[in-house]
């Protein structure tokens, strides 16, 4: 995977805080281990997946009230959507430039500014009186901006503590938190506002959960975030030359500005098309994630199955199971994602970027059955619903592993900060919104039902079946490009 003879020593100061740079320097297993104990690299991931898992479930506790959210604050299809559109498009906004400070500055600090941050805003959320409903908008959004700093961040920490087989493994278990969290931030949603009367409480956990994690990021991650040995002192190329990275202006030390970065990224195609797939991945998710809840509420009660709630507080049950089928299929689907892949790297080279593709499709293919059997069955739906999350979840991990073998190291903190930029301002930050808006339309068209409150919401997923399919045919384009790709960012 690595050529020694290519691997030249940083700078100092991207020594100590350049993202990912010291994996591919290998430094000697004995000097590493005397530097960075492989306990603490292990405690120090445990840290970060746990804060992880509280940036989740923050992430999906709106979804998980959004009927009682609807009703306090009077909000139509569009509106509800528009809610986690804020907060997705002011996390997309923010990660560039954290990313841009993560390549170059302590990325321990800015973790901790991030999660202070988020942590104080959703707790003062918790306190927004129905009156001030933009109010509510805008904390969603400051919340967004907040998470940025530790979604861009933290997973090049991981890579930097582990090499590349163990590093697929630990990115595993960091992506396995993710729908475990988002699973959790329904269930505690909807948990709080049943035992409560009052779904506020629901915003009142996780800021706690937050003031730990800040604790044990502060005591247990180190002020340097990478390895630092003598080793990256000199050494030999060819066995002839030596650069000292005790001489940081000496030329070609791979010190380039943002612009550059982008434009480098821009000409990597596997970077390009494996963006797109996770784009449409995102969109999916995105709109799944806000939507599912209340559409089995709807399809619930179209079949008979549950009465209309015309009370304040509705204490539907779809919350908990969607929560439920979150958190199962997510760690399921990452794990088997992951070790599907290691096995067939060994014996196919583009094996990463078509995992993703069929996984995609077969995505699509269960949302569009789903979508079909709601108004008959509602426990087929479920289990559809069920196995489309299933294979959603598969790509979290290898999406990450493909970006992080095709982009140099000194731009995988850009790159993923592109990534989330990209990904979300063409897929989570929209689809939530778009099918609230194509929801209000049809059912503007229709006469006044709740059969067509439950029809618009079905019409309009049916987008999302088609944006799986372009996910999956851009992931296979990625698989076209992912070898030269691979090569060039080793050398």
């Amino acid at each position: 995977h690595e050529n020694p003879a290519l691997q030249l020593p940083l700078p100092l100061d991207e020594q100590n805080y350049g993202a990912t740079a010291a994996r591919t320097r290998r430094i000697p297993r004995e000097s590493a281990s005397r530097h960075s104990p492989a306990k603490r690299d292990y405690v120090v991931a445990g840290v970060l997946c746990y804060a992880n898992l509280i940036n989740f479930m923050d992430w999906f506790i709106v979804p998980g009230i959004l009927l009682d959210i609807q009703k306090y604050f009077k909000l139509g299809d569009g509106d509800a959507g528009l809610l986690q559109t804020v907060f997705i498009l002011c996390y997309m906004l923010a990660a560039p430039f954290f990313g841009y400070l993560g390549d170059r500055q302590n990325r321990k600090i800015i973790l901790g500014a991030g999660i202070f941050f988020w942590s104080g805003v959703t707790l003062g959320s918790s306190f927004i009186n129905e009156s001030y409903s933009w109010m509510f908008f805008l904390s969603r959004g400051l919340v967004g901006i907040g998470t940025a700093s530790y979604s861009t961040i933290a997973p090049t920490i991981i890579a930097d503590l582990f090499e590349e087989g163990k590093r697929t493994t630990m990115l595993s278990v960091f992506y396995i938190f993710i729908p475990v969290g988002s699973g959790l931030g329904y269930v505690l949603a909807s948990s709080m506002a049943s035992a409560t009367g009052d779904w506020h409480w629901a915003f009142r956990v996780t800021p706690c959960m937050g003031t730990l994690a800040l604790v044990l990021l502060i005591l247990v991650v180190p002020r340097r975030t990478q390895r630092r040995t003598e080793a990256h002192r000199a050494l030999s190329i060819s066995g002839t030359i030596r650069v000292a990275a005790e001489k940081p202006g000496v030329q070609g030390t791979g010190k380039t500005t943002w612009c550059e970065d982008v434009i480098s990224l821009g000409k990597n195609w596997s970077f390009v098309w494996s963006t797109l797939g996770l784009t449409a991945m995102a969109f999916v998710t995105g709109a799944l994630g806000l939507w599912v809840p209340l559409f089995l509420y709807r399809a619930q009660v179209v079949q008979g199955l549950v009465p209309l709630c015309l009370q304040e507080s509705c204490n539907s049950p779809n919350s908990l199971i969607f929560g439920g089928i979150t958190i199962g299929t997510g760690i399921l689907g990452v794990v088997a994602g992951a070790e599907v892949a290691r096995r067939l790297r060994k014996i196919n080279n583009k094996a990463d970027p078509l995992i993703c593709a069929a996984s995609m499709f077969l995505s699509a293919l269960c949302l569009y059955v789903a979508l079909v059997v709601a108004q008959m069955n509602i426990l087929l739906t479920f289990i559809f619903i069920a196995f489309g999350e299933l294979f959603l979840s598969v790509n979290w991990a290898v999406v990450t592993d493909i970006l992080l073998y095709v982009v140099t190291p000194r731009r995988q903190s850009t790159a993923i900060a592109l990534q989330i930029l990209v990904s979300h301002l063409l897929g989570d930050a929209g689809s939530p919104y778009l099918i609230g808006i194509i929801s209000n339309a049809i059912q503007a068209k229709n006469p006044s039902s709740f059969q067509w409150s439950f029809w618009s919401l079905q019409y309009s997923f049916i987008v999302c079946v088609f944006v799986g399919v372009f996910g999956g045919s851009f992931f296979l384009l990625t698989s076209f490009y992912i070898e030269e790709d691979r090569k060039e960012a080793v050398q």
